[in-house]
């Protein structure tokens, strides 16, 4: 009895991600089941191999065309982005680059009336401690530093204006 109690303290003590929020901005609840979205594409920069899925909102624009047809993603649009750090699998042949350790999950939302001083997006940052199996807003310490607004991914997406803020593109199936 008293190990099914200690067990049941320890799971009361694991954190619940869904509470956290990017002060101003979004919150990670508003992505709840990114991680069964479609994937959109997959990228690597540097140390890190990324994941970058959409809602379904988000996937009928890219298949309608957007942004290439020059309209914005509709409002109700998500995206996540979410990186590893990538590791090489010896194990397997040709030593394929693979997701290792989680390092943190990036959120892009169309909301162009909550988000009108951003070009209609709100971005958030969640760091990922793997020592403490938490995550945690981006800050300023972070790389890049993240801005503790929804407006934290802006300044990087602004050269890709033209585009509706996306860098990612949809690519042929």
């Amino acid at each position: 009895m008293a190990l099914v109690a200690a067990l049941g303290g320890v799971a009361l003590a694991a954190q619940d991600r869904y509470t956290l929020q990017v002060p101003g901005g979004l919150a990670f609840s508003e992505f709840r089941g990114y991680d069964q979205w479609q994937t959109i594409a997959v990228s690597q920069n540097g140390a890190l191999i990324d994941t970058i899925v959409g809602n379904p909102a988000m996937i009928e624009a890219f298949k309608a065309g957007i942004p290439g047809n020059g309209k914005p993603f509709p409002d109700g649009a998500k995206m996540a982005k979410i990186h590893w750090k990538a590791v090489k699998n010896t194990a397997e042949p040709g030593d394929p680059t693979v997701p290792g350790a989680l390092d943190d999950v990036d959120f892009m939302a169309k909301d162009s009336k909550r988000f009108a001083d951003s070009g209609g997006w709100g971005f958030g940052v969640f760091e990922y401690d793997a020592a403490t199996d938490t995550f945690r807003p981006g800050d300023l310490t972070d790389k890049p530093p993240q801005a503790h607004d929804a407006k934290c991914g802006f300044a990087c997406h602004t050269i890709a204006a033209a585009k509706d803020y996306v860098f990612t593109a949809y690519p042929k199936r």
